[in-house]
């Protein structure tokens, strides 16, 4: 059974975004699903996300659990009742809890490999790595920062927020299907952080990302946002 509005706060996230050759991200990715492109570009990244209070909506805060969890995730768009629509096609989920792990796919979507996470956060520097089940291994290194990137294919921290704020909508493979999940924000304020660490060995697979196909572009950080989850219909 699957719950049909999860409440609870993200008390910490970090978007780790990189920029990507359309044509390799295109053979990752399965049909009704194509990148969606931001000058001619794909987008791709990891959500390092903290979740408290997690639980059906209406109940107490003190029912609810918390977890660390990485989401690597592509932007992509695809036709639905003859609309184009945006989102996240998200191939892997990890996560520290056992409960996430456990019923991933029953109640929350797509499979969830079990991570342990090491995280450090103070005097707004952040150090979070984890490495899951399955050895895949994530790491940053960032400091909270004014300044967004001039590095960045996004002009400024407004045209890159607008861009994944769209991004709300996730669907994840299980099976023979692809499971949504719809986050609603209560509001939605984000900040650059300065990387000065970084590692994905998920991005690093020259068998996956040849040799220049892809490359990091910056880093968003959203702290202490209430939000729903909302199951959508899944894809076959």
């Amino acid at each position: 059974m699957k719950l049909p509005i999860i409440h609870g706060y993200i008390d910490r996230r970090i978007l780790i975004n990189f920029t990507a050759d359309p044509e390799v991200v295109e053979k990752m990715i399965p049909f009704p699903f194509r990148p969606h492109l931001y000058k001619n570009k794909a987008i791709v990244g990891i959500c390092l996300i903290r979740l408290k209070n997690i639980k059906a909506l209406g109940l107490p805060d003190f029912v609810g659990f918390g977890s660390e969890n990485g989401a690597h995730r592509i932007a992509v768009e695809w036709d639905e009742n003859g609309e184009v629509k945006t989102g996240v096609y998200i191939p892997r989920r990890d996560t520290s809890s056992r409960i996430n792990s456990l019923v991933g796919g029953r109640i929350f979507p797509g499979k969830h490999y079990h991570a342990q996470f090491n995280v450090k956060e103070e005097n707004k520097n952040y150090h979070i790595d984890f490495k899951s089940s399955d050895h895949l291994e994530t790491s940053i290194d960032a400091t909270e920062t004014e300044v967004f990137s001039t590095n960045s294919i996004f002009g400024t921290l407004e045209e890159a927020s607008a861009f994944f704020e769209k991004g709300n909508l996730g669907y994840s493979p299980n099976k023979n299907k692809f499971e949504g999940l719809e986050l609603n924000t209560y509001k939605w304020e984000t900040q650059p952080l300065e990387v000065s660490g970084l590692k994905s060995t998920f991005y690093e697979n020259e068998k996956v990302f040849p040799k220049g196909s892809i490359a990091f572009d910056n880093a968003l950080l959203m702290t202490h946002i209430e939000h729903t989850w909302k199951m959508m219909s899944d894809k076959v």
